[in-house]
């Protein structure tokens, strides 16, 4: 057990011939006295300080290991985000890239049917014009026809009533 100021207070010396001044010895340890008591004292302050530095620096501890989970967290639905991000874009170009598909296919099918109806149109006017030139060419035959100067040269007949 360590010693204390009061056992060194307390202790008494044997008393021998031609042995030290008594006074000098007691003003030696009253001084040891002192100094031991404020040894005590800072040993004390010491303790308490090192215990009011582990308590905080536990408390830093809990603060760093909480900021590091919580950048652990945020880098994780960082990255979730990111790769939400990836995949929303990947189906919004299969989307455009189906209907851009689909436009196309569309505009080819009206296209097909826009050529093909100005095919039909061009036989139809190529039959009606044939049409046309062949009555055309009937009506001036008949003109051409030895029946009309008949017609012409015979005489009218008027009914007068």
């Amino acid at each position: 057990m360590p010693l204390t100021p009061l056992d060194i207070h307390n202790k008494e010396f044997s008393r021998r011939l031609r042995g030290y001044d008594e006074d000098e010895v007691n003003e030696f340890l009253d001084q040891i006295i002192k100094d031991y008591e404020a040894l005590i004292r800072e040993n004390k302050e010491l303790q308490s300080q090192m215990q009011s530095m582990s308590e905080k620096l536990g408390h830093f501890s809990n603060i760093e290991e909480t900021l590091s989970k919580t950048i652990i967290v945020a880098q994780e639905a960082a990255d979730e985000v990111k790769s939400n991000a990836k995949k929303e874009a990947q189906l919004i170009i299969k989307e455009a890239e189906k209907n851009a598909d689909r436009i196309i296919n569309e505009s080819l099918a009206k296209s097909r049917k826009i050529a093909l109806e100005t095919e039909e149109l061009k036989k139809q006017a190529s039959i009606y014009r044939t049409r046309f030139k062949t009555l055309i060419e009937a009506q001036l035959e008949m003109l051409h026809q030895d029946s009309w100067d008949s017609l012409e040269s015979s005489p009218t007949l008027i009914s007068k009533d």
